[in-house]
């Protein structure tokens, strides 16, 4: 008789959260042109370095063998992993498709006028063209996907007798800044920490609250997004009042040692359809401009 692993519904709830949160980052990952490869290197070395920094505090030295048995991860890679700095976790990867092909067009000295600016390209040709980009640099994907894709993000421009002008080096969605992705990710560290210092229950717990409803208005929307935001503007300025009484004052002696606390609050709306398999089932019509190619007179 076969062993059946009984099943772990710590584990399986985990994944499933994780799940959750996956599906929320996947798509601020395709507008800034995040590959998937991208992304599984930057969680396996997070997960070296958070591991390495766990085992250090539970046994005091550096086990690259703890880690592997963590984490899945090979031991060879471990050591790779911990040998190398943190800041080159994208410079060891392959840049996108429509990342390459944009750069190609600023960097191609055939590609660029006097002055170094990128020339408007027809989107057909042999030589000279969008499409001998995407042909060079774009491995395989097709042109005319991969012409949408830069359109859409307004990363190129058309222009009358089926040219196009590119109008960013990086692909990325309008609106996008860096600022901003920062402070999703430090917005989404913060909820993430205090969610899970309370489930290994902390002591006192840290606060956190939510209140919602699955059948919601529609016609109501406005009103609830307007009177939830003013509420929430009322009650981040009592907050951040009592926070600034909270600052240590600069001279003033102390008999607790000298470390800093972060400490803060935050305040967030949320609204989607409750049915998101029934959402992403409706396909999206958009109108295609037809392309044709064009025979050069010999």
């Amino acid at each position: 008789m076969r062993n059946h692993q009984a099943p772990d519904p710590i584990k399986e709830a985990t994944l499933d959260a994780l799940k959750h949160v996956v599906d929320s980052l996947l798509e601020l990952m395709f507008d800034a042109g995040i590959t998937v490869q991208q992304f599984n290197y930057v969680v396996r070395d997070r997960a070296v370095r958070a591991a390495g920094n766990r085992v250090i505090r539970e046994t005091g030295r550096n086990s690259k063998s703890r880690v592997s048995i963590i984490t899945g991860i090979p031991r060879s890679e471990v050591a790779r992993i911990s040998g190398s700095p943190d800041y080159c976790v994208s410079s060891k990867l392959s840049e996108p498709v429509a990342r390459r092909v944009l750069g190609a067009w600023f960097e191609s000295p055939q590609l660029l006028t006097a002055s170094g600016e990128p020339i408007p390209l027809p989107i057909f040709g042999k030589k000279r063209s969008f499409e001998s980009l995407v042909a060079q640099h774009g491995a395989g994907v097709p042109v005319r996907a991969l012409l949408d894709e830069l359109l859409q993000i307004e990363a190129l421009e058309r222009l009358p007798g089926q040219r196009v002008r590119v109008k960013s080096r990086v692909p990325v969605s309008i609106g996008s800044t860096p600022s901003a992705i920062g402070a999703i990710g430090e917005r989404c560290s913060d909820l993430i920490e205090t969610l899970t210092k309370n489930v290994r229950r902390t002591k006192p717990p840290l606060f956190q609250a939510t209140s919602s409803v699955q059948d919601a208005d529609p016609n109501l929307i406005p009103v609830l997004r307007r009177e939830i935001a003013q509420q929430g503007r009322s009650f981040i300025s009592s907050a951040n009042s009592l926070l600034k009484r909270s600052q240590r004052r600069t001279g003033k002696t102390s008999l607790s040692p000298e470390v800093k606390c972060r400490v803060g609050v935050t305040v967030y709306y949320f609204e989607d359809p409750v049915d998101r398999a029934a959402i992403a089932g409706k396909a999206v019509n958009r109108s295609r401009t037809n392309l044709r190619r064009t025979r050069k007179a010999q």
